[in-house]
C-alpha cells in the first residue's frame, strides 16, 4: 500500500474508458462458442464451454433486468406523498464516441465476467434454484439488479444471517419512503463492474431527500443543486486541473438543464463511489445505520481488493474523513501485502465543516491520475461535460 502526500508532475492523456450503456445494449447477445475451457489463473479451475456460455448469458439477463428496473419508479412512497416530487429514474443516455470496436470490447468484458463466475464457481440459475423460498423472496432485488460480476463475488454473503436480517428490516419499511429507489440501490455495481474498478471513493450515508440519492456516493439527481460537499469536490478538481469545467446550477438552469450533480460519467470510467450504508429513510439521516449495510459494503471493498490483487491490477482508494479512514484501516494488512499495488489517499471530508483543513491542498485527483499512469494504466477523465477531457495534461 502506498500513501502519497507530495505534488505530482504533469502526466500524459489517456484513452477514455468505455461506457456501460453499450454493454447494456449488447450484453444479451449470444457469445461465441469457446474451443477450449477457460483457465482462471492460479486457481486452475477448468470450465466447460457450456458453463461459460451460461455464465455470460446470466450476465446478460441481469443487465437486461436492471435496465428495466432503472427505468421504473419503484420507491415505496406514502399515499399522501406528492407524485410530482418523485425522482426521475431514467438511465442517462449518451452517444458512443470511442473508436474502439464495440464487439471486441464487449467480448472482452463478457470474458472477464465469465472468468469471475468460474472463479467463484457461480452459476446464477443454479444458485437461485438452491435458495429457500424465503431467501429467494428476500433477495429478489439482488437477483434482478446486482451486476453479475459483483453477484458472483458476493453471493455467499447474501445468504448469511446478518444480510437476511437486513433484508427483513428493509421489507418492514415498505410503508415508508426509502432512498435511493430500489432499482438504484445497486446502481454502483452496474456503472462500475468488479473488473473495472480504478478508483474507490468511500461515502457514508445516502442523501435523504427527493431527487438526490441514486446509489452512488456524493451524486445527486437532476434537477437538484449540487450539495456543499460536492461543490468542494468540484473546487478541488479545479485546483488540481484548471481545465475542469465546474457545473454551474444557474447556468444549467438557463439552458433548461438544471442540476450539475450527476457523477455517473465518473462511475462508468472506473470510479466506484460506495456509501457505507446503501439506504436511508426519507428525511432521517443515518436511519438505516447499524442494520447490516456496513458489514456488507465492507465485503464489497474486500472483494474489490482481493480481485485486484489476484489480477495484479490495483487501484486508488480515497478515504475522506475519519469514518472512511477507519474503514480502510481494517484492510491495512491486505493492502500492505500488495507491494505498492494500491494507493491510499487520506484527507479530511469535503464537507464545509472540514474541507478548509486540508481537502483543497492534498491534490487527491491529480495524485490519483499520476499514480495510475505510473502503474501503466489509463488516467481517469474527471470531466463532466462533453468535450471537457480532464486527465492532467
Amino acid at each position: 500500500m502506498t500513501e502519497l502526500n507530495r505534488r505530482a508532475p504533469d502526466a500524459h492523456p489517456s484513452k477514455k474508458p468505455r461506457l456501460i450503456t453499450e454493454f447494456f445494449a449488447q450484453a444479451t447477445q449470444k457469445p461465441a462458442k469457446k474451443k477450449s475451457p477457460v483457465n482462471v489463473n492460479k486457481l486452475k479451475m477448468d470450465v466447460t464451454d457450456r458453463e461459460v456460455a451460461k455464465s455470460i448469458n446470466n450476465a446478460g439477463i441481469a443487465v437486461k433486468e436492471v435496465e428495466k428496473v432503472f427505468k421504473e419508479t419503484t420507491t415505496s412512497v406514502n399515499d399522501s406523498a406528492d407524485a410530482s416530487a418523485e425522482p426521475n429514474l431514467e438511465l442517462e443516455e449518451e452517444s458512443v464516441t470511442e473508436s474502439t470496436t464495440p464487439e471486441v470490447a464487449d467480448d472482452t468484458k463478457k470474458k472477464d465476467y465469465a472468468e469471475i463466475c468460474a472463479q467463484f464457481n457461480f452459476n446464477k440459475e443454479e444458485w437461485i434454484n438452491s435458495l429457500a423460498p424465503e431467501q429467494r423472496q428476500l433477495l429478489t432485488l439482488e437477483i434482478n439488479t446486482m451486476h453479475i460480476s459483483w453477484l458472483a463475488a458476493l453471493h455467499t454473503e447474501l445468504t448469511k444471517p446478518y444480510f437476511l436480517k437486513l433484508k427483513r428490516f428493509l421489507h418492514a419499511q415498505a410503508g415508508k419512503t426509502v432512498f435511493p429507489p430500489p432499482g438504484h440501490i445497486y446502481s454502483w455495481s452496474h456503472y462500475t463492474p468488479l473488473p473495472e474498478v480504478k478508483c474507490l471513493i468511500l461515502g457514508q450515508d445516502p442523501y435523504h431527500n427527493f431527487n438526490q440519492a441514486h446509489g452512488l456516493a456524493f451524486l445527486v439527481l437532476e434537477p437538484t443543486r449540487p450539495p456543499p460537499s460536492l461543490l468542494n469536490i468540484y473546487k478541488t478538481l479545479k485546483i488540481d486541473f484548471p481545465s475542469f469545467e465546474i457545473p454551474e446550477y444557474k447556468k444549467l438552469e438557463k439552458q433548461g438543464k438544471p442540476g450539475g450533480g450527476n457523477l455517473t460519467k465518473w462511475a462508468k470510467r472506473g470510479v466506484l463511489m460506495l456509501n457505507a450504508c446503501l439506504t436511508v429513510e426519507a428525511h432521517k439521516a443515518n436511519s438505516h445505520a447499524n442494520q447490516g449495510w456496513e458489514q456488507f459494503t465492507e465485503q464489497v471493498i474486500k472483494a474489490a481488493i482481493t480481485h485486484a490483487k489476484d489480477k495484479k491490477n490495483g487501484f486508488v482508494i480515497m478515504a475522506w474523513g475519519s469514518p472512511a479512514q477507519k474503514r480502510v484501516a481494517q484492510f491495512t494488512a491486505q493492502l500492505n501485502s500488495a507491494n505498492g499495488m494500491f494507493l491510499v489517499l487520506k484527507t479530511v471530508h469535503p464537507s464545509p465543516l472540514s474541507a478548509s483543513r486540508g481537502f483543497f491542498e492534498l491534490k487527491v485527483f491529480f495524485k490519483c491520475n499520476e499514480w495510475l499512469r505510473e502503474q501503466g494504466k489509463d488516467a481517469i477523465d474527471w470531466g463532466l461535460f462533453e468535450g471537457n477531457v480532464v486527465t492532467g495534461l
